[in-house]
């Protein structure tokens, strides 16, 4: 190994000498500097990108070019358009919203009470009778043959028991001569007792007779509407058939029972026995349509300890037949009327903290067409409407549109002055909108994101688009 080879002789000193390996502190001091190069270099490309962003006031994504942002800037201290309405007294209405079920008063399954051939069908389905209309006939030929022979039978006894009294009296007369026994004159009284019993039960037989053979003209028991027919003309009915000839339901008047919170029970007990007629009006199944108006009749004996209500019975003419046997309806009991409450709409009500106080307020339009944040304390609620116990005054404005974007002392444009039959003034800019449709709109754009150029001010030459 220490020896070396001819090759390695032969060659210059210069190339069998290897350079150093290099030593830890160099390779440091390059990672050193190269690190401090590519800071530099994120701090420079940082700082350009800041000084070259565009400025943008306003909110959410950029537009084209950034107009967008301009006008919304510019719009911050222009009025807010709103719609308001003034406090006014007025009436309030206690309503008590419950689910009840149409219940007809009668409801009459038409069965025969004896047994024969259904011969004829006197009603068409669907009819509305009156009581005692034809409904069906039975074949009365039996029950005729038995009326005539319950009537036969008592014209024998009857002759049989007016020969024996005849007998009787000759007893009577002979008996003063001593010509016949007191026996004989005793058997003849009991005899003459005998038939006159017997003459009682045949005219009881021709009585039942007579019902039988009513019996096979059957008639409307009730007023109403009658329904299918269970049952056609030719067969054989019976007393035992379970679903009958025919359904008849009263339909004028008509009830509704419908359950209620046990709460309510004392204060409608207390209307009820002061003599008052407390109103219940029937919506339909989306609460939209008004179907009918009636008043309350009673409530019942108990409450029900599963659900806590109490079921009442309300009575209605129901002259339209707008309700219809077990239909589903909305039904609203008028408790109360509370008269001379200070009344707003329910859409001017915020809740929320405004002066860092968790509270409902509302905005009151002042004088100088600025708003001002008002708590209120609410009372009843009747609709759209709300009445208010403390806070306001009557003749008070207060905002009921645009409230969204106001905040105390903004300013806003409220339109002319109107008359107290007119609670609520509504804008051009709010005509023939639902309320609440502003929310959530950015100030200055109309609802469909055009620029509002009636509200907002003109813009400069370098930010129109």
């Amino acid at each position: 190994m220490d020896a070396l080879t001819e090759q390695e002789r032969e060659a210059p000193s210069s190339l069998r000498e290897t350079p150093p390996p290099p030593t830890r502190t160099g390779r440091r001091k390059w990672a050193l500097i190269i690190g401090a190069v590519v800071v530099l270099v994120i701090a420079f490309l940082v700082v350009r990108g800041l000084h070259h962003r565009p400025q943008r006031s306003g909110f959410g994504p950029p537009g084209r070019g950034g107009p967008r942002f301009a006008r919304f800037a510019e719009t911050d201290n222009s009025p807010v358009s709103v719609a308001v309405a003034r406090a006014t007294l007025g009436d309030i209405t206690i309503r008590i919203p419950a689910l009840g079920t149409v219940t007809p008063l009668a409801t009459v399954t038409v069965k025969t009470q004896i047994s024969g051939y259904l011969q004829k069908i006197g009603f068409t389905e669907g009819q509305l009778v009156r009581k005692g209309d034809f409904l069906a006939q039975i074949d009365p030929r039996p029950y005729q043959a038995a009326l005539d022979q319950a009537k036969g039978n008592l014209a024998r006894d009857e002759a049989q028991l007016a020969d024996d009294q005849l007998d009787l009296k000759r007893y009577a007369d002979l008996i003063k001569q001593d010509a016949v026994s007191g026996q004989q004159l005793d058997t003849q009284k009991y005899l003459v007792s005998q038939y006159e019993g017997t003459v009682e039960s045949d005219k009881a037989a021709v009585e039942a007779a007579e019902v039988n053979l009513a019996y096979c003209h059957i008639v409307s028991p009730i007023e109403g509407r009658v329904g299918l027919r269970q049952v056609d003309a030719g067969n054989y009915v019976t007393p035992g058939d379970a679903n009958g000839i025919v359904v008849v339901t009263q339909l004028h008047p008509i009830t509704v029972i419908f359950p209620i919170a046990e709460d309510y029970v004392p204060g409608i007990e207390q209307r009820l026995q002061s003599g008052a007629t407390l109103e219940v009006t029937a919506y339909d199944r989306s609460d939209s349509k008004l179907l009918a108006t009636g008043k309350l009749l009673t409530l019942d004996n108990e409450i029900d300890p599963t659900t806590g209500t109490v079921k009442l019975r309300a009575q209605f003419d129901n002259q339209a037949n707008t309700l219809f046997p077990n239909q589903f309806v909305n039904v609203q009991l008028v408790e109360d009327v509370l008269h001379q409450q200070l009344v707003i709409p329910g859409a001017a009500v915020r809740h929320g903290a405004p002066n860092g106080v968790l509270s409902t307020f509302v905005y009151v339009v002042n004088p100088n067409d600025t708003v001002s944040v008002r708590p209120i304390t609410l009372g009843q609620v009747d609709g759209d409407n709300v009445a208010v116990k403390s806070g306001l005054n009557a003749s008070d404005i207060v905002v009921t549109e645009g409230a969204d974007r106001l905040r105390d002392g903004a300013r806003v444009e409220v339109p002319g002055e109107q008359s107290s039959e007119t609670p609520a003034r509504r804008p051009a800019a709010f005509q023939g909108r639902r309320p609440g449709f502003m929310r959530g709109k950015r100030p200055g754009y109309a609802p469909g994101g055009q620029p509002n150029r009636t509200h907002a001010p003109a813009e400069s030459g370098s930010q129109s688009s």
